[in-house]
């Protein structure tokens, strides 16, 4: 008799979430059975079956720095994640790469490997940290990828502090709402993230005197 596996069970072996297993067996991608009780189990043969069609992983090298004097962290990134590609086996099938802040949603790389996410013509998404990314909403995003059977991979755990790097996000959040409230073009609006940048920049010098 052949085994029939619970879908958390599934999920797991096919590195799928839940509601894309769902949405699998309703457009036929994988055979279901279903029980007296009304509850889906896999046959595992339809876990070998979609494995062996998958053979090969599909990899989409994902890198960004926020300026351009970073390009050497940025060369350092993709070559990392190149030889961590390589050592779990992965095909590369395409590298993308942004210099801009983590906050902008209209980064050229971004909106590629949105694009490829949605054509279904990856398997995973290599970054070194979360913040490379995003800056936020990371969890929607990986949702949203799990959902296309996509998985974001994040080689590294805590992300390293890069003070300037959020420095320049914050300033980039207050003038957005600064502009927002009095108007892009707006006196007030100005004088409000001038004042913001000199707090910072007399915060900046505190601390580099009690370093000193």
């Amino acid at each position: 008799m052949e085994r029939l596996l619970r879908p958390k069970e599934a999920c797991q072996l096919l590195g799928i979430s839940y509601s894309t297993l769902l949405r699998w067996i309703r457009e036929g991608k994988i055979r279901a059975v279903t029980t007296e009780g009304g509850k889906y189990r896999i046959p595992y043969s339809e876990i070998k079956k979609y494995l062996e069609r998958r053979e090969e992983t599909r990899a989409v090298i994902y890198a960004r720095v926020s300026s351009a004097d970073q390009k050497m962290d940025l060369e350092r990134q993709i070559n990392y994640l190149t030889n961590y590609a390589t050592a779990k086996g992965y095909k590369v099938i395409e590298v993308l790469k942004d210099v801009a802040s983590g906050l902008n949603t209209q980064r050229k790389g971004l909106l590629k490997l949105f694009k490829l996410v949605e054509g279904r013509s990856i398997d995973v998404v290599l970054i070194t940290y979360k913040d490379r990314l995003t800056r936020f909403g990371f969890e929607y995003i990986e949702e949203f990828f799990s959902t296309m059977g996509v998985k974001i991979e994040v080689v590294f755990g805590e992300e390293p502090k890069d003070t300037q790097e959020l420095v320049e996000d914050l300033i980039s959040i207050i003038t957005s709402f600064a502009g927002k409230i009095y108007g892009m073009r707006s006196h007030k609006k100005t004088v409000l993230v001038q004042g913001v940048k000199k707090v910072i920049g007399e915060l900046n010098g505190e601390d580099s005197e009690v370093k000193s």
